[in-house]
């Protein structure tokens, strides 16, 4: 019987379920050749179900991250009220002033993105990723015990400081581990690495294409996790209402669904054994290529053969491979400013949000448009992509990268403007609830809090764009036995934001936020500008550099059937 070819008609990128082969059906999956590489249509494959609970659970981690950490800046910039930590304007525990709070929260993001380094080494070396998670879970665990102790009404200052200290080290341990470990885990549980054709349920037949569907995961993940950040809403109505001890104990049940479901699956995920400790053969690698001008070709064993007629420990495969991985952390490095502006929504954009109108909601809880935003968006702009295939409009990782660094640059420039036009209005214009006409901090400035819509709208169009792409680029392009690792390196870039962050929290106060923000959009624009002409190669071989694990297999398959060929002769 002839097999009939699929038209693009007969698939959708962005949606991978009418995709699979139906159980009773004659056609069996088959590894592609080069000619259907070519010439059938790529489409995403059929997700496992593994998939799916792993992406819950992180979820589930998401949910308690975001609730948790929601009333913070409240929490440490506003004084308790008399009698009531919820009496009053704003909720308040701490009165350290924003200043000083947005440094705190600064400092407690860069210990967060420092940790997942140490914990991706040990994951990939020793533990494996799904002992990592438990481990880091448990840390998690630990932390909102804390926390509610510290959040008792009970509890006086000097304790609470000391809970929240320690809080705050736990979560950031909890986090580093799972940051660095989730991504990676959710991608092992699809294990096909060679494309298969299938056989579509119109009877057409296609390529199930790995980069679709890990493409497709990530964006799934994504979307999952927004609607966990939504967290934030219930949490600052309960720190509003009933105080932060309720706040904090919501997440904490999320927190046991997400060890549930961990513990419930372990049998049926994917568990990647480690693979032993490739970092110091790295460390070799790139040492030779610095005796070698600096140029890893020069570091291939045939080039070490025939220069110097000197044997090394590496194989070809391995320097395609860290020239792969290098060119990852080229493009994770280049985040920096993105990460120092997108820090902005937990902090000064929740104080920004005090100094307007709330219209009788808490000031924390607008930070939740920016989930509701992403939730909308995320499936429309999924679909946006093979729409731009079908047309043959280039738009690969780098491309919507460097968008979103010039989208989220415009989110900054929006919020300079609000500020700005807080302070054009009454009762304190320029210093808002710090005169005497605020009535103690009780009257905010005459502007609707809802003009800060336009912000979460335009900060989730640059999430969507650079978060998606960069933890797809990450786990793509990154060696196979480094994977945990090189993710844990966006960690690290974020962590440097958050150090500039540190830095320059002096100046996020009254009466100079006008400049703070639009410094931050230029800033974002100037780096864009000097990295596009830099990095933008990157999409061209795109496409070459996802086939080298394809290459690999293929040559490991080819030799393994040689060796059977002679063991039989």
């Amino acid at each position: 019987m002839e097999e009939k070819t699929a038209s693009k008609s007969d698939f959708k990128a962005s949606s991978p379920v009418p995709l699979v082969n139906e159980p009773d059906s004659p056609f069996e999956r088959r590894d592609a050749t080069e000619e259907d590489l070519t010439n059938l249509p790529h489409v995403v494959d059929a997700i496992p179900t593994a998939v799916w609970v792993a992406e819950l659970i992180g979820a589930a981690e998401r949910f308690t991250y975001y609730g948790i950490t929601a009333p913070w800046q409240n929490y440490m910039q506003n004084q308790m009220r008399t009698g009531n930590a919820v009496h009053g304007a704003l909720p308040g525990a701490l009165g350290l002033g924003q200043s000083t709070a947005t440094n705190i929260y600064n400092a407690f993001l860069f210990f967060s993105y420092l940790t997942p380094l140490p914990f991706a080494i040990v994951s990939d070396t020793w533990l494996g990723r799904y002992t990592t998670l438990c481990i880091s879970f448990g840390s998690t665990t630990a932390s909102h015990l804390q926390a509610d102790d510290d959040a008792s009404d009970a509890a006086i200052v000097s304790i609470r400081v000391g809970g929240l200290a320690a809080a705050m080290v736990l979560i950031g341990l909890g986090l580093g581990g799972v940051k660095a470990t989730i991504s990676p885990f959710i991608a092992d549980q699809y294990p096909n690495l060679v494309p298969q054709v299938i056989k579509t349920r119109k009877g057409g037949l296609a390529v199930a294409d790995r980069t679709l569907t890990i493409q497709y995961v990530y964006n799934a993940f994504y979307w999952f996790t927004n609607i966990a950040g939504l967290a934030s809403v219930a949490t600052t109505l309960l720190e509003k209402k009933k105080g932060f001890w309720a706040a904090y104990l919501l997440p904490m049940c999320f927190l046991w669904v997400a060890v549930v479901l961990l513990m419930v699956y372990r049998k049926r995920f994917v568990k990647l054994a480690p693979q032993g400790n490739i970092l110091p053969m790295a460390a070799k690698v790139l040492a030779c290529a610095v005796r070698n001008d600096f140029q890893l070709e020069n570091t291939r064993p045939t080039v070490q053969v025939e220069k110097y007629g000197k044997e090394v420990p590496w194989t070809d495969t391995f320097i395609s491979e860290m020239k792969r991985g290098l060119i990852a952390c080229r493009v994770i490095f280049s985040f920096v400013p993105f990460y120092l502006c997108y820090n902005q929504i937990s902090n000064n954009l929740v104080s920004q949000a005090g100094q307007m109108d709330l219209v009788g909601i808490p000031n924390d809880m607008i930070q939740a448009l920016n989930c509701i935003a992403c939730i909308l968006l995320g499936p429309v702009i999924q679909r946006i992509y093979p729409l731009l295939s079908a047309r043959n409009i280039a738009f690969g990782p780098i491309s919507r990268i460097m968008t979103a660094f010039l989208i989220i640059g415009a989110s900054m420039a929006y919020a300079s403007g609000i500020q700005a036009l807080i302070y054009s209005r009454p009762p304190c214009f320029s210093h808002p609830l710090a005169c005497s006409a605020s009535e103690g901090g009780n009257k905010p400035n005459k502007v609707n809090v809802f003009v800060q819509t336009p912000v979460y709208f335009i900060l989730a169009v640059a999430e969507i764009l650079g978060f998606v792409s960069v933890s797809e680029y990450s786990y793509s392009k990154a060696p196979r036995n480094m994977r945990t690792v090189v993710q844990a390196l966006t960690q690290f870039t974020a962590a440097v934001g958050a150090a500039i962050g540190m830095a320059i929290s002096p100046a996020a106060k009254d009466p100079h936020l006008v400049v703070f923000y639009a410094s931050l959009a230029g800033a974002t624009v100037l780096v864009t500008a000097i990295l596009w002409p830099l990095i933008r190669k990157y999409d061209r071989v795109d496409e070459e550099l996802n086939q080298l694990d394809l290459r690999a297999l293929r040559q490991a398959q080819s030799e393994e059937r040689r060796v059977e060929g002679e063991v039989k002769e």
